[in-house]
């Protein structure tokens, strides 16, 4: 999953990053409001982490802005700004939750983790098809309760299938959430994966699961 971090303190702004890395996922990093407003406006995420006191533009005034643009992506401020007044006006402008400075990394990735979820309208992380289990907590895979080891990479791509199941994903998007802004693009990378991911879960197995839709993309269905 793809999420941006906005934080003005860069110290703070890198280790966020490496841990959202270090734990498969894809992040993107910027250090104003106006450059978090650009990012939100100009691609695709699936959390953001914002911030409130921000120059340029404040997390809030951000917040505002995005949600009166229709963007319901899920936010996370982060701030030392601990006084309830602050609280309320962070979910009241619409974020999702809020986590007061000094945090604990593992309280952050929780927090995500169940922001994604109720994104997802699930009561739990962990997905379904078929006889193939994902679960995004513990980051296990099984097929016929057999457990798969994935690389982060191969994980990442498999759950964003499983979370879209019955939806086309086209290459493009597949890039979009799976690399950040540092990926260029232009080659075949994604295919190369689906190869890896079809190899190792698919193809001793049955049913198949990964399709490709000629000129549109990959899909994770169980055909019936």
């Amino acid at each position: 999953m793809r999420i941006l971090i906005a934080e003005d303190e860069k110290a703070l702004n890198d280790v966020i990053k490496k841990t959202l890395t270090k734990n498969g996922y894809s992040a993107d990093s910027c250090f104003n409001g106006e450059e978090a407003l650009y990012c939100l406006e100009t691609a695709e995420y699936d959390a953001a982490i914002l911030d409130i006191m921000m120059p340029c533009m404040s997390g809030i005034q951000v917040l505002k802005k995005i949600r009166a643009g229709g963007n319901t992506v899920p936010i996370l401020f982060l701030t030392a700004r601990d006084a309830v007044p602050d609280r309320v006006a962070g979910l009241d402008a619409g974020a999702d939750d809020y986590l007061t400075k000094p945090f604990a990394f593992d309280e952050l990735l929780a927090r995500i983790r169940v922001m994604l979820r109720k994104n997802s309208g699930k009561s739990e992380n962990i997905y379904r098809a078929a006889n193939l289990s994902v679960d995004v907590n513990t980051r296990t895979v099984c097929r016929d309760n057999i457990p798969i080891s994935l690389s982060a990479k191969e994980f990442a791509i498999l759950e964003y299938l499983i979370r879209n199941q019955g939806i086309v994903l086209s290459r493009e998007k597949i890039e979009q959430h799976i690399w950040n802004y540092d990926y260029e693009g232009g080659s075949n990378l994604v295919d190369v994966y689906i190869r890896y991911l079809r190899r190792k879960i698919d193809e001793a197995y049955t049913p198949k699961l990964i399709h490709t839709v000629r000129g549109a993309g990959y899909v994770l269905k169980a055909e019936s």
